[in-house]
C-alpha cells in the first residue's frame, strides 16, 4: 500500500499528515522549503475552540499553552463608547460542565508550525522531504504519481495526494482547477509590539477611533500574545497605496496614545478633554507587515485521487474570520476519511463527502461575509445608520462574531445535508439540543478505563457511541461496563462495520436518560437514538463510511505498487501548465514585509 502524499508543509499539511499517521497511514510530505520557519511575530494564528482542540490532540497542546494566550475578555468599542464586553470562561477540569464560551488561542504561526513539525518528526510512518517542489502529477485508477524537481528530482508514488500548498497551489494548477473570486477584499497594516495596554489580557475591536480616517471612520484591533506582546491590525482604505514605515509608526503612536487617554471601563467621557495633549506610552516595535485578504473558492476540491485543502482550496479572512481555522477543519474532515479509505477501501460517497461538506461550509462562510461587507464597509454603515436606529451596535456585533468565532461569520460549521447522514427511515431520532450534522457539545464523559475526560479528547480514531446515563458518577468503575444498558450496547457496538468506542455521560443538553448518540471522528453528530437499537446503530455506521467500500479497480481499492520513489524523475513537465492568474494574488507595493496569508 502506497503512502498518502501531502504537498505543502504549512499548518494544514502538517496537521493532515499527523492526522493520518496517528491512524496508521504512512505519509510523505513534500516541502519545497528548507524546513526552517522564520520567526515573524506579526504573523499569528487565532484558533477557535474546535481547531485548538484538534491541534492539541495531534500533540501540540503544550505549545498552545506555553506559546499561546487565551484572552480573558473581548471588548468592542465604537469611538469612545464600549458596546460589548464578552468575558471568556476560565479553563475548567475534565469533569466539570462545558464552558459557555471559551477563548480562542492566539499564538505566533511560526510557533505552531514548529510544534507540528516536531510532532510529525516523531512519527515513524511520516517522511518530510524538504527542497521538493512539485513539477508533475499523474494518476490512474490505482494511485497517484508526483514528480519533484531540483538537484534530487524524485518520482513518488502514492495512494492519494492532497494539495496543501497555499494560494498559488501547484497541485491546483496541474489539475487545471479554476480558482475564481475577489482580490484585495480587505487590506490591513499589521504590527507586533511589546507594550502595556489599559486592558491586559483582553482583545479589542475599536471602530471609528477618534483620529483614524477612512470609510466608516477606520477600524483597529488589538490581540494579546504572551510576554506582553500585542498584535495590532488597522483596516486600510480601499486601494493599493504604499504603506510607508513612517505612516505605520504614526498609526501605532496615535492608537497607543488614544487608548492610554481613554478611561479603563470604556465609558464615554474623556478624562483629559478633547484638546488635551496625549502621551504615547513606551513600546518596542518587533515586526510589521501588510495582510491582504482575498476571497476565492476552487471550483472542485477533488479530482480522482487528488484533493485540495486549506489555502489551495479557499481564501477568506475578511471581517475577522480566520482562514487557518477553515484549513484545519479541512484537514480534520479529510484525515479520517482518507484513513478509512486506506485501511478498508472507500466508496465514492465517502470521498465525495469531503467536498460536499467542506466546500459547502466555506462557500456559506464566504456568502455571509460578502453579504455583510457592503453593510460594514464602503460607507454602507453611514447609509444604514440613517434608517436603522441602533444599526451601529448591530454591525459591531456582527464584526465581534467574526473575531470570536460565533454566528454565520465564525461558528464551527454543521453538515446537515451531508451524504454521510443515514436515511430518515433508517434511524428513529431522539431529541437532543444538537442537530444532526452539527458539532457535539464538549461534555465530560467516562471512558472504557473508567477515566473522566472531555468528549473532544476522544475524537479522531473511530465512531464515538455516547450513552446518556444519569447517576453514573456513583457507579463502581471497576464494574461499570456490566451495569445497566452497557452489556447490550457493548454487543451492538462490537458488531458495527467500523471501529467505535463507547463513552458514558451523566447528562447532555436536551437529552433524556438512555439516549445513545453516534458521533463522527471529527465531532459531528450523526444521530441520537432512544435507547440501544443495534440495527439502527449499524445503519448509522454504514452511512458514515459511505455505504460500504468500492469494488476492485475503483478509487477505493487502496492502490498497488511498491509505494516508494524512483530517482531521476524527468523534467519534461517543467513547471506544469501556465500559472492561473486568479490563483496568484499580486504582491502589495508596501514598505514593510507582506503577510499574504495566515492559512497554510
Amino acid at each position: 500500500m502506497e503512502p498518502v502524499i501531502v504537498v505543502g508543509a504549512g499548518p494544514v499539511g502538517l496537521c493532515l499528515a499527523l492526522s493520518l499517521t496517528r491512524r496508521d497511514v504512512p505519509c510523505v510530505v513534500l516541502d519545497e522549503t528548507a524546513g526552517q520557519d522564520d520567526a515573524r511575530p506579526a504573523r499569528t494564528a487565532v484558533l477557535r475552540q474546535d481547531t485548538a482542540a484538534f491541534v492539541g490532540r495531534l500533540g501540540c497542546a503544550d505549545t498552545l499553552e506555553s506559546e499561546g494566550t487565551r484572552w480573558t475578555a473581548w471588548r468592542t468599542v465604537r469611538r469612545r463608547r464600549l458596546l460589548e464586553r464578552v468575558t471568556f470562561a476560565p479553563r475548567i477540569p475534565d469533569d466539570a460542565a462545558p464552558a459557555a464560551l471559551a477563548s480562542p488561542v492566539h499564538l505566533p504561526q511560526h510557533s505552531l508550525t514548529r510544534a507540528l513539525r516536531a510532532a510529525l518528526a516523531q512519527e515513524t510512518l511520516a517522511q518530510i522531504v524538504t527542497g521538493s517542489r512539485l513539477a508533475e502529477l499523474e494518476q490512474d485508477e490505482h494511485g497517484v504519481g508526483a514528480g519533484t524537481r531540483g538537484a534530487d528530482g524524485t518520482w513518488w508514488r502514492g495512494s492519494y495526494l492532497v494539495g496543501c500548498d497555499g494560494p498559488r497551489s501547484t497541485v491546483r494548477k496541474l489539475l487545471g482547477i479554476r480558482f475564481p473570486g475577489r482580490t484585495s477584499v480587505e487590506r490591513h497594516a499589521v504590527a507586533a509590539l511589546r507594550t502595556e495596554l489599559p486592558w491586559p489580557g483582553e482583545g479589542l475591536l475599536h471602530r471609528s477611533p477618534s483620529r483614524q480616517g477612512g470609510p466608516g471612520g477606520g477600524e483597529v484591533s488589538a490581540r494579546p500574545l504572551p510576554d506582553g506582546i500585542w498584535r495590532l491590525d488597522w483596516l486600510l482604505p480601499p486601494g493599493r497605496d504604499l504603506v510607508t514605515p513612517d505612516a505605520l509608526v504614526a498609526r501605532i503612536r496615535d492608537s497607543l496614545a488614544g487608548w492610554a487617554a481613554e478611561p479603563g471601563d470604556g465609558g464615554s467621557e474623556h478624562p483629559r478633554g478633547r484638546g488635551a495633549a496625549r502621551e504615547v506610552p513606551p513600546y518596542a516595535l518587533l515586526d510589521t507587515g501588510v495582510h491582504t485578504v482575498h476571497h476565492r473558492l476552487a471550483r472542485t476540491w477533488r479530482q480522482g485521487r487528488a484533493f485540495l485543502a486549506g489555502d489551495a482550496a479557499h481564501l477568506l479572512g475578511a471581517l475577522g474570520t480566520q482562514g487557518l481555522d477553515e484549513g484545519l477543519r479541512d484537514a480534520e474532515n479529510l484525515g479520517w476519511k482518507l484513513a478509512l479509505a486506506w485501511h478498508q477501501g472507500a466508496s465514492e460517497t465517502l470521498l465525495d463527502s469531503y467536498q460536499a461538506e467542506r466546500r459547502g461550509a466555506v462557500a456559506a462562510r464566504l456568502r455571509a461575509a460578502d453579504q455583510a461587507l457592503p453593510l460594514l464597509r464602503d460607507g454602507g454603515a453611514v447609509r444604514w445608520r440613517t434608517v436603522l436606529p441602533g444599526a451601529a451596535r448591530g454591525q459591531s456585533a456582527l464584526l465581534t462574531d467574526g473575531h470570536l468565532g460565533r454566528g454565520p461569520l465564525g461558528a464551527p460549521p454543521a453538515y446537515p445535508r451531508s451524504p454521510l447522514m443515514p436515511d430518515a427511515g433508517q434511524a428513529h431520532a431522539a431529541p437532543v439540543d444538537t442537530l444532526p450534522g452539527a458539532p457535539v457539545c464538549d461534555v465530560p464523559v467516562t471512558a472504557g478505563d473508567g477515566s473522566v475526560v472531555r468528549l473532544r479528547d476522544r475524537l479522531g480514531h473511530g465512531l464515538l457511541v455516547v450513552l446518556v446515563a444519569p447517576g453514573t458518577g456513583v457507579w463502581d468503575r471497576r464494574h461499570w461496563q456490566s451495569a445497566g444498558l452497557m452489556p447490550q450496547l457493548t454487543s451492538a457496538v462490537e458488531a458495527l462495520p467500523m471501529a467505535a468506542e463507547i463513552l458514558v455521560t451523566e447528562a447532555y443538553p436536551g437529552a433524556a436518560a438512555h439516549t445513545v448518540m453516534v458521533v463522527r471522528p471529527d465531532g459531528h453528530l450523526v444521530t441520537a437514538l432512544p435507547g440501544v437499537r443495534p440495527a439502527e446503530l449499524s445503519a448509522c455506521a454504514d452511512a458514515v463510511r459511505g455505504g460500504g467500500v468500492s469494488g476492485p479497480g475503483d478509487f477505493g481499492d487502496g492502490g498497488s505498487g511498491d509505494g516508494g520513489s524512483r530517482d531521476g524523475a524527468g523534467e519534461k513537465a517543467g513547471t506544469g501548465p501556465a500559472a492561473d492568474p486568479a490563483g496568484d494574488p499580486a504582491v502589495d507595493p508596501v514598505g514593510a514585509p507582506v503577510l499574504h496569508s495566515e492559512g497554510d
